[in-house]
């Protein structure tokens, strides 16, 4: 319903902000004209049944048909499907409607203001008019919706414990194991890793496939996204749709999709080395781990940032004094965002340490407020990273000052004259972050289970979309359209005079 509503305002915007860019001056006191008459079966949603609609995401049903060719995956293929499908729930419900309404928002738009962008200094990201605005924001939010996806997928093969169950890496892939005697081998080379010897030491065959499908699964969703993206990125700039900005911000996110890989396997590594104590169980590095999820999201949000650039060139502005509000709350909104994002990264620490399965209680952490033993690594620093304890209470610290922070900016919201669509999505934002905590609680409490664990971190991502989406439109216009609301101004002012 969010999505749906945000689509509808931002049509309206767009077909607004057309009229301004392209209505000519009128003298002061001289009467606008008429308004034309509407058309028959014009509405919220008028032109919707000529455009196509963006299908929702079959990444998931793709790969599970993918692995049930293989018969060692026959009986876990369905249930693995249906997990993957409802982790990237959050971001269907999030995103479902709005990429539906997408293709009416983007031809409204453009219509207006791609014609005027020569006059009015505007510069598109994308040349050749709305239709190839329009496949290229499609494409982009397809982009967005796969890391999305991978992101949980990610996490659900750490909760499964399944991400050292594969102890070597090949940048290209290869195919997995097809017979007993391959899977066999593969079990074997896994025997030899501390995790079986400590942790899963008498794991039978069928067991090891499960896990060995989990991370094999993780590992062919990414680099089939780098498929997805390099090849429609190169069939675009052949029919010359990208500009120089455009091409070189793309070329950025490729790079560092491309590193996500070395990221994963440096990562992976890290918990194939034997541990420094017999009484530690063998895991990956927190701070690998950081590095990894913190680099997922900086792919996710640059390609999502993109994305609306290119189907919004503009953002939300029916007056000036939509204009000044939406640049006050942007005041707030920038480091709110920054603490959502800092909240987000400190759960990969969590995560690192298994800090969740230690303190299943709340509010208080045990019997006590604060820990005793949140101070005791040296050097100092290293407690707020690898200390159980101290990583559990800073997560909590942060999830509190963002839920407060989002709190504090929706109040501040409520005093101003905004647009519409800025409104509601502030409070949208408030409802995630108010979900998100009550998340966060329940996955302490029941000890982290796979179904909690994972709707967390999709909370996490989808608040941070919400904030990316929030900034996104409280971004100021350009001169064109400035000097446009305020001469649309003139002439009531010169009325009253």
């Amino acid at each position: 319903m969010m999505g749906s509503r945000v689509a509808a305002a931002l049509l309206r915007r767009g077909k607004d902000q057309a009229s301004a860019l392209m209505a000519p001056r009128l003298p002061r006191g001289a009467l606008p004209p008429a308004p034309a008459a509407p058309r028959v079966g014009s509405g919220s949603c008028g032109g919707c049944g000529g455009l196509p609609l963006l299908p929702r995401s079959t990444g998931s049903g793709f790969f599970a048909s993918r692995l049930a060719s293989f018969h060692a995956f026959r009986s876990i293929g369905s249930k693995f499907t249906k997990f993957t499908a409802d982790s990237c729930a959050p971001f269907q419900t999030l995103m479902g409607h709005c990429t539906r309404k997408m293709a009416t928002t983007v031809a409204t738009l453009n219509s207006g203001v791609a014609n005027a962008a020569a006059n009015s200094g505007l510069k598109l990201l994308v040349t050749n008019g709305p239709q190839a605005q329009k496949a290229i924001g499609i494409w982009l939010f397809g982009c967005a919706a796969w890391v999305f996806c991978l992101v949980i997928l990610g996490g659900v093969t750490r909760l499964t414990r399944s991400g050292l169950s594969m102890t070597d890496w090949k940048f290209t892939g290869s195919l997995p194991p097809m017979s007993d005697e391959e899977w066999l081998l593969e079990f074997e080379k896994y025997k030899m890793s501390p995790e079986y010897k400590r942790v899963n030491k008498g794991m039978n065959l069928e067991d090891f496939k499960f896990i060995y499908w989990m991370e094999y699964g993780h590992r062919m969703w990414g680099r089939a996204l780098g498929f997805l993206f390099s090849v429609p990125f190169a069939y675009f700039i052949g029919k010359g749709y990208v500009t120089r900005q455009l091409g070189l911000r793309l070329s950025a996110l490729f790079a560092l999709g491309a590193g996500q890989g070395l990221i994963g396997w440096w990562m992976v590594k890290s918990g194939l080395e034997e541990p420094s104590s017999e009484y530690v169980q063998p895991r990956v590095s927190p701070y690998r781990l950081a590095t990894h999820l913190t680099s997922a999201f900086v792919i996710y949000c640059g390609i999502l940032w993109t994305a609306l650039s290119v189907v919004m060139p503009e953002p939300p502005a029916g007056s000036v004094n939509w204009v000044n509000s939406a640049a006050k709350i942007k005041k707030l909104a920038i480091p709110v965002s920054v603490v959502v994002g800092i909240t987000a990264i400190s759960g990969a620490f969590v995560a690192g340490n298994d800090a969740g399965h230690a303190y299943n209680t709340f509010p208080k952490m045990g019997d006590t407020w604060i820990p005793e033993d949140m101070f005791t690594m040296e050097p100092f620093i290293r407690n707020f990273f690898e200390n159980t304890s101290t990583v559990q209470l800073n997560h909590r610290i942060l999830a509190t000052t963002t839920l407060l922070s989002v709190g504090g900016l929706w109040l501040a919201a409520r005093k101003l004259d905004m647009h519409p669509v800025v409104k509601s999505l502030i409070g949208s934002t408030l409802g995630m972050a108010a979900l998100q905590v009550t998340l966060g609680i329940s996955t302490l409490l029941m000890y982290v289970p796979t179904s909690l664990g994972s709707a967390h971190q999709a909370g996490a991502l989808t608040l941070l979309s919400l904030m990316i989406l929030l900034t996104h439109t409280l971004r100021r216009p350009s001169p064109a359209l400035l000097k446009s609301l305020s001469s649309a101004m003139a002439p009531s002012v010169g009325t009253d005079e």
